[in-house]
């Protein structure tokens, strides 16, 4: 399904990556009216393989092997310094979106999940929202900064496990509400892993940062 290039409240801009995808299957993957469709490079095969249209497609072309052919393609150049999964961000960026879910950004060459990764944390610092999932598990960030928190919160219906990272330095106030272990306005750092292995209660739970930035990884 073809979105229209035009941001409406919770549009959002899918982004399909190289990596190893998973998630097409079960329903996740599952555009409406007024969402868009970027296939990065190598994602445009997962696409294809799906039988699903992107509305542009991105890339120096390198790992697909070849300049496909589209109506709306960006061809960029190999020597760089970001990313063809930055680009695609930018572009939807471009188009008003602020929401934005990707797909296989995440196995296959470590450095481009850790770059992926980092995606996460740069639209978050910007007030934007990303997901991300390899079709296990789904990963996002939040931010913190001023005098606003970063907030996230789950329903009662949620389950199994979920991990908290510092992205940075340290993370101060983080909260943890609703879940098996947890905290009250504490500090996480970036180099222990405090946060890791989680779990929901079957209770309303929250994560929240005041200053700096958490990436949080659920189950699907």
């Amino acid at each position: 399904m073809k979105g229209n290039g035009r941001k409406t409240g919770k549009t959002i801009c899918f982004i399909v990556g190289a990596s190893p995808c998973s998630g097409f299957e079960g329903g996740y993957f599952a555009p409406e009216e007024g969402d868009y469709i970027i296939a990065a490079d190598g994602g445009l095969k997962y696409l294809e393989e799906a039988g699903i249209e992107p509305d542009m497609v991105v890339g120096d072309f390198d790992t697909l092997g070849y300049k496909p052919e589209h109506e709306n393609l960006v061809c960029l150049q190999r020597e760089k310094d970001w990313t063809d999964t930055f680009v695609a961000m930018e572009k939807g960026m471009e188009l008003g979106y602020e929401n934005f879910v990707f797909y296989g950004c995440l196995g296959g060459k470590l450095e481009h999940t850790i770059a992926n990764l980092q995606h996460l944390v740069w639209l978050s610092q910007r007030g934007l929202s990303g997901w991300m999932t390899d079709g296990r598990c789904w990963l996002t960030a939040i931010s913190g900064g001023g005098a606003k928190s970063g907030r996230l919160t789950f329903p009662t219906r949620k389950q199994g496990m979920v991990s908290v990272f510092c992205m940075g330095d340290k993370a101060e106030g983080v909260t943890l509400s609703g879940l098996k272990y947890g905290l009250e306005d504490g500090k996480l750092t970036g180099s222990f892993p405090l946060g890791v292995s989680n779990e929901f209660i079957g209770e309303r739970a929250e994560i929240s940062v005041r200053k700096g930035t958490l990436l949080v990884v659920t189950e699907k």
